[in-house]
């Protein structure tokens, strides 16, 4: 059923970015970043439905002990130290912090609000959805060892959803507009590199299996491309609609 919903969206979406081409350039990458957004927002929906299938009929259990095992082996006080770090920049401290520190910047540079504002929103979404997954799908913590205090469930990682969510969407903005190339693949490497880093402190900590990491990553990316959709239509509508202002204001020869 997924592969078919998956071919009809590719279809779409060749019909759809070939009809557009004779549009302005300016609006181009709009249509674009939808139609991309598009094919991935399916692509991981159905991971997702996948993956919770698997947990559901018990698939996942070898997985999660062999990886959870694998990890947990290379404890030590400095990595301990240093996931514990890792775990902190994806909670919800570290994610007001930096959305004041981006707020500042934004403010000092003269730039809009609206992608601290898109942040915010992408995070809150993914927050929301992350406690009512949590409380649907009703999964345990781990056996082993916690090496931090949690108090949720475990199906899927909080942490790792909105550490996507957030980040994600970050490394989105660079991608999606004008940022200079050494600095986006910087900015670019170092986000993938915390999202992976705080996904990977909640299996080494003991509170998360690696299947509830993978759920919060794929989960987070969901709304980091549904986000993407809906704020690319709604600045394409915006445009179209100073466009025809313009237009109709005028004057006639």
């Amino acid at each position: 059923m997924m592969k078919e919903i998956l071919v009809d969206v590719l279809r779409w979406v060749r019909t759809f970015v070939r009809d557009r081409f004779h549009l302005q350039n300016d609006n181009l990458p709009y249509y674009i970043t939808i139609s991309v957004a598009t094919v991935l927002f399916v692509v991981a929906l159905g991971g997702f439905i996948e993956l919770t299938d698997e947990l559901a009929e018990d698939e996942l259990t070898h997985f999660d002990q062999s990886v959870s095992e694998f990890v947990i082996s290379f404890r030590s006080e400095t990595l301990t130290s240093w996931f514990r770090i890792c775990t902190d920049l994806g909670d919800v401290y570290a994610y007001i912090v930096i959305t004041i520190l981006l707020a500042g910047w934004f403010y000092v540079n003269k730039r809009g609000w609206k992608f601290i504002l898109q942040s915010v929103a992408v995070l809150a979404l993914a927050t929301a959805s992350n406690v009512l997954l949590k409380r649907v799908i009703n999964r345990a913590r781990p056996d082993a060892e916690h090496l931090v205090a949690v108090n949720t469930l475990s199906y899927p990682s909080g942490h790792s959803m909105s550490a996507m969510a957030f980040y994600g969407f970050l490394i989105y903005l660079c991608v999606r507009y004008e940022v200079k190339k050494p600095l986006r693949i910087l900015i670019v490497t170092v986000l993938a590199l915390l999202i992976l880093s705080i996904g990977l402190s909640r299996i080494y900590l003991g509170v998360h299996f690696p299947s509830d990491v993978a759920a919060g990553f794929v989960g987070g990316f969901i709304w980091v491309m549904f986000c993407a959709i809906i704020f690319n239509v709604f600045e394409l509508w915006q445009m179209k609609n100073r466009s025809k202002k313009q237009n109709g204001s005028t004057p006639e020869k």
